[in-house]
């Protein structure tokens, strides 16, 4: 492919996408516009005619990883009452995500620190929204009586933190399933709530 030819098939998704490989294997502060562009196969300049800057890539790619990860949230838990498949099925979806959007799950919960205001005060927000609504399922299980553990903050932080952990050791070549993982995560994450892991 010639460079002309090159410069023509770019387009401002695959600039985005070409980024988010590289924020997630060497960290935004890592990666240079350059290495962006020589990915592509395009000189350095012509990145801008797809893209305002390097942090308006980190930017975008933190925007659309936090909607969807709350999207998933509301979809999951919507139309359900009882606690426990509430908290199952919220848990399920956050697990699966980070199996199956590595780099975003990388980029996000290294990288988020990084974004300039009013951005990181936004999208920092909007992470912490997420935490509260896990946080709010299990203080709703504890009052209704299903689930017991002492402090539903810190249950909700160990069951995030358990799904954080999957972007960061699963293989689509390992022995267990995206599904599989979620399934099994979900389960632990009933029993954190249940009060069974001090037990």
């Amino acid at each position: 492919m010639t460079a002309a030819q090159a410069r023509a098939t770019v387009t401002s998704e695959a600039v985005v996408d070409t980024a988010l490989t590289l924020f997630a294997e060497r960290g935004y502060h890592g990666t240079a516009l350059s290495q962006i562009a020589e990915a592509l196969g395009i000189r350095t300049p012509s990145l801008y005619n797809h893209m305002r800057s390097k942090h308006d890539l980190l930017r975008v790619i933190v925007d659309r990883t936090t909607a969807a990860v709350l999207a998933d949230f509301h979809e999951a838990v919507e139309d359900v009452d009882d606690p426990v498949e509430r908290l199952r099925r919220a848990t399920r979806v956050y697990a699966h995500r980070h199996a199956t959007h590595r780099r975003e799950a990388l980029v996000v919960n290294r990288d988020t620190g990084s974004l300039e205001e009013p951005h990181r005060t936004e999208l920092q927000q909007r992470r912490r929204e997420h935490e509260h609504a896990i946080r709010g399922l299990i203080a709703d299980g504890v009052e209704a009586g299903v689930f017991a553990v002492e402090s539903p903050r810190l249950a909700s932080f160990a069951i995030r933190e358990m799904c954080v952990s999957v972007a960061r050791w699963f293989s689509d070549n390992g022995p267990l399933s995206a599904d599989q993982v979620a399934d099994q995560y979900a389960d632990f994450a009933v029993s954190v709530a249940r009060g069974c892991a001090t037990n």
